[in-house]
């Protein structure tokens, strides 16, 4: 997975990470469970983008982008919202974020980490140790 602190040229953090989950939900390779867009960062990137979830959904499914295609997309968009102002809340709040001390911790034992504070409650850190771990469960073991 793509970690959710990653941007691509619209300089806009996660939306890669969106693409990419909504591609893989699209031809039913998301891992079982796990949303394409779901009420996390993938909301915050549709509402403060001002984009159509539905839209997007659709968008991707039928017409399969890459990932420069679905910038196109995201930018011909009526009322989107790529200002730098825009941007730069939603990516200030995309790293600001942190999930609560028991989901925290919960991920890190998840991931085989101790609590020794190494590990910080960071959203973006946490979701890249899950990701990582998940896909070692399913691809490497």
């Amino acid at each position: 997975m793509i970690p959710c602190n990653v941007s691509g040229p619209l300089g806009v953090l996660h939306l890669p990470r969106l693409w990419l989950k909504v591609s893989l939900e699209a031809r039913g390779k998301l891992a079982a469970g796990y949303p394409g867009i779901g009420k996390g960062y993938d909301s915050m990137v549709v509402s403060a983008l001002n984009l159509n979830a539905d839209a997007l959904k659709s968008y991707v499914a039928t017409s399969r982008p890459t990932y420069a295609q679905f910038e196109a997309w995201v930018k011909a968009q009526p009322g989107v919202k790529l200002d730098r102002n825009t941007v730069h809340r939603l990516n200030t709040a995309i790293l600001n974020y942190h999930h609560a001390e028991e989901l925290s911790r919960e991920i890190r034992a998840g991931a085989g980490f101790a609590e020794d504070g190494s590990v910080t409650s960071s959203a973006c850190e946490l979701n890249a140790l899950e990701d990582w771990q998940a896909f070692h469960a399913a691809e490497l073991k």
